[in-house]
């Protein structure tokens, strides 16, 4: 009996989750996208001045680029906070001879590697201006990303975070193809559901534009979260500020194209989704915060998941060596009827938002016939992943600061 409940539970939780995301999805998408103007052509509105914010961390491949991209914004008027955060290599050199020949650029230099939290704090107490736009070091700007993020500010003077599209840029592997499908299907489908419902589980870390007084408010960036943008969204919305996604507001990133790289991106992630997981269970407990139920549900729930996952793969194994004991049970590794209904729901959830993303990112439907082994791939990852975090997460000292690793960038097409 418990065999079946874990087996039903593998296999609806999956498909329900699937279903709830598309119908969000989509109802965001004919309630507020399909009527936005084209990408190139922002309101006209009387934007406000922009503090624009990029934390660096042995960066001396990207960062020219970067803030290439940062200073060519298509903005009345911005600045560009640079924050050297004790790099090895020579991102600090090239940002001072950045600094001299663009006046719209500062640059601060820690002294030694403190983590993004204490780079973002810091360039929020640097920044002239009450609206941030932050970005990671190897993110390139879309000419009209700030426009399109500070319409949300402009129209509601309760939006404390608005959050954009990344795109990824480095596809020559199947690794960075399915990834690629993956920020489609997964997490901008995600993202548009989320707002339909009420709440975001966070922001992305690599482009939000924030509103100064609100994360004064929240208690600024955590310095010992691992994922300081899933925090900072919980904090915000904590608060009562809404925290909102446009997918207008485009950002094109490298991702990991390696098995390491990949692992140890997704373990940080896992580790910071616990981490939020166990800070905000008190949540639970207040009617006042009763907003947030569901997004703390959604994820602990796919936790519950993975480890149900994990559970039957051993038990299949133990099956294997003890089949006189332990009744016989077909491999999970191996699609059957159940593995085709998941993976056919896959592909519908990459075909609708490839409808909605295609308008950003002509070339989706290349990468379509790779999405066939996303469940394989990404769903053992994620099982993975979670069961190694959730232990770490749990025992990682309170308070311990969270520092950057230099990740992996990938192969750059």
């Amino acid at each position: 009996m418990a065999l079946i409940l874990l087996l039903a539970y593998a296999f609806f939780y999956p498909l329900f989750m699937a279903y709830l995301w598309m119908v969000g999805a989509v109802h965001y998408y004919l309630h507020y996208e399909r009527k936005d103007p084209p990408l190139n052509q922002p309101p006209t509105l009387d934007y406000p001045p922009l503090s624009v914010v990029v934390p660096c961390y042995n960066e001396e491949d990207n960062v020219r680029e970067t803030l290439a991209y940062a200073l060519a914004l298509d903005y009345p008027d911005f600045e560009v906070i640079a924050v050297n955060d004790g790099s090895r290599d020579a991102t600090g050199a090239i940002l001072d001879e950045l600094a001299a020949a663009h006046p719209r650029l500062r640059v601060v230099h820690q002294a030694t590697n403190q983590g993004k939290a204490v780079g973002l704090n810091t360039a929020l107490a640097l920044a002239r201006h009450e609206y941030l736009l932050c970005i990671d070091g190897d993110a390139l700007l879309d000419p009209y990303a700030g426009k399109w993020l500070m319409r949300h500010f402009l129209t509601s003077p309760r939006v404390g975070a608005v959050t954009g599209n990344p795109r990824i840029r480095n596809r020559t592997t199947l690794l960075g193809r399915l990834q690629v499908g993956e920020f489609t299907a997964i997490i901008g489908l995600i993202k548009r559901a989320q707002r339909t419902y009420g709440r975001l589980f966070t922001v992305s870390g690599v482009i939000t534009a924030f509103r100064k007084t609100a994360v004064y408010q929240a208690g600024y960036w955590s310095e010992d979260m691992l994922t300081e943008d899933i925090d900072i969204s919980w904090k915000l919305q904590l608060k009562h500020w809404n925290v909102r996604f446009e997918p207008r507001a485009l950002v094109w990133i490298l991702m990991p194209e390696t098995l390491r790289g990949l692992w140890k991106q997704r373990l940080r992630w896992a580790k910071g989704g616990t981490q939020a997981l166990m800070r905000n269970a008190w949540v639970l407990r207040t009617w006042r915060h009763r907003h947030m139920w569901p997004v703390y549900s959604e994820y602990f729930l796919s936790v519950v998941w993975s480890y149900t996952m994990a559970g039957i793969i051993v038990y299949w194994l133990l099956s294997l060596v003890l089949g006189d004991w332990l009744p016989q049970m077909g491999t999970p590794l191996i699609p059957r009827w159940h593995g085709m209904v998941l993976g056919g729901t896959c592909m519908l959830q990459f075909m609708i938002s490839k409808m909605m993303d295609s308008q950003y990112d002509a070339k989706l439907g290349k990468n379509y016939y790779w999405m066939v082994w996303y469940p394989l791939v990404y769903w053992l990852l994620n099982v993975c992943t979670t069961i190694v975090a959730f232990p770490q997460a749990v025992f990682r000292k309170k308070g311990k600061r969270a520092r950057w690793v230099s990740p992996d960038r990938g192969v750059r097409a």
